[in-house]
């Protein structure tokens, strides 16, 4: 069949990846793709966000199946609208996708159907938001409501940073419209942990969890981006814990969402702070995570293409998805000041030597080939450098031997991805 994957980042390199190896896949595209994609794909220039120009090529191509990376093409209804002109796709409709384009929505959502998540306001006015923060002594967290890329989350822990949040979302308008709404939660303690499940419209499958590193710095410092890393198994989520997030978290969502005339089909993933009294949702995300999809990747055994098909067409129970018993992990290398101002265009070399370590894929994400097979920086979080191993200690002490080989001034990496699992011993 042929196969096109819509996305640009490393999310999607990796799917590219997974997906090439399937023997049901006789074409592989990826619009727009990168500089690493092109080794497993046919780039197309087509933007993600070009609802319009992506159907017109599923249509021209006839494409049997597209797989829809990132969440803002979902958002705009490019699922809906291959549906409608009859090419299968993975992703949800922009009437589900609404659980990660509104958090307001999503927060609802768990309010009506009893999803355990934590206390919340949800304000238009930066005055009002404000004088809940003053009641609740600062220690708060801010979101703006819409897409903002990973990046429109601030974690507060006084009153300063608390209006600080409000200003940087509501007045000088960081995300633009994202932040004509912000919502307000309450500061939860415990571990973060992302949870996948793949659904159907009535059935769901989990994948395995993942823990992401979303500070900027080491130790968890500064701003929160994208994501700066990430690592799967979470030992957090052990098996008895995955049973009570899927009872009682991601059971009600979909339910929810069905009683609400919006199925979900897709994949699902829930971001989670876990402590001694259970899993509380902290957001919901429509699609893979990135970088968490790079070592999910890595460890899956199972055809990801027959799992993918069988979840649009409704087939999830004829699904059992085997995994290495390994870990995986990813260390993302980005441009000098990111998540802020960077530029693009810096020259990254010895991506070979880096690749040829065992265990390791280096998957790109903003990158771009340049001239004479160079490859050149492209935005933020440009590559994943992903190793698998025995352990977490073993994964990460290849991921950073192949950082290290790659030859990039103007990048930089955290150096601390792993640490919690490390530290458990």
């Amino acid at each position: 069949m042929k196969v096109l994957v819509v996305g640009s980042g490393g999310r999607e390199h990796a799917l590219c990846w997974a997906i090439a190896k399937s023997p049901m896949c006789d074409a592989l595209y990826c619009a727009p793709g990168n500089a690493g994609a092109a080794a497993v794909a046919e780039c197309v220039d087509v933007d993600a966000e070009d609802v319009t120009g992506i159907v017109r090529f599923a249509k021209k191509t006839e494409i049997d199946f597209v797989v829809v990376g990132p969440e803002a093409p979902l958002v705009a209804g490019l699922a809906d609208k291959l549906n409608a002109v009859g090419i299968k796709v993975f992703g949800v409709s922009a009437s589900a996708a609404e659980l990660e384009g509104s958090k307001t929505f999503m927060k609802d959502l768990c309010a009506k159907y009893g999803i355990p998540t934590s206390d919340y306001e949800t304000f238009d006015e930066p005055d009002a938001a404000k004088e809940y923060i003053l009641r609740h002594q600062g220690r708060v967290v801010v979101k703006a409501d819409g897409l903002a890329a990973g990046k429109g989350v601030i974690v507060c822990h006084n009153q300063n940073e608390g209006f600080a949040a409000i200003d940087h979302i509501m007045t000088e308008r960081a995300f633009g419209e994202s932040g004509d709404l912000v919502v307000i939660e309450e500061f939860l303690a415990g571990e973060e942990a992302s949870f996948f499940a793949l659904v159907d419209g009535e059935r769901a499958l989990p994948l395995v969890a993942a823990q992401d590193h979303k500070a900027v710095c080491d130790g968890d410092k500064g701003p929160n981006t994208g994501g700066m890393g990430a690592y799967t198994p979470a030992p957090v989520v052990d098996e008895a814990m995955q049973q009570r997030v899927m009872d009682e978290i991601i059971a009600p969502l979909i339910n929810g969402m069905a009683q609400e005339g919006r199925p979900y089909k897709g994949v699902l993933f829930a971001g989670l702070m876990i402590d001694e009294a259970g899993p509380k949702l902290l957001e919901i995300n429509v699609r893979f995570g990135d970088p968490e999809c790079q070592p999910l990747m890595m460890r899956l055994e199972s055809d990801l293409l027959e799992a993918l098909l069988a979840c649009a067409e409704g087939r999830l129970d004829e699904i059992k998805l085997q995994w290495k018993k390994n870990t995986a992990l990813v260390v993302v290398m980005a441009t000098e000041g990111y998540p802020g101002h960077y530029k693009k265009g810096s020259e990254i070399k010895n991506l070979d030597a880096a690749a040829a370590i065992e265990g390791v894929e280096v998957f790109h994400a903003g990158t771009k080939a340049g001239s004479n097979g160079t490859v050149l920086a492209n935005g933020g979080r440009v590559l994943g450098i992903t190793a698998a191993g025995k352990t977490v200690a073993e994964a990460r002490k290849k991921a950073y031997e192949a950082v290290d080989a790659v030859d990039w001034p103007e990048g930089f990496c955290r150096r601390d991805i792993g640490w919690r699992a490390i530290e458990r011993g």
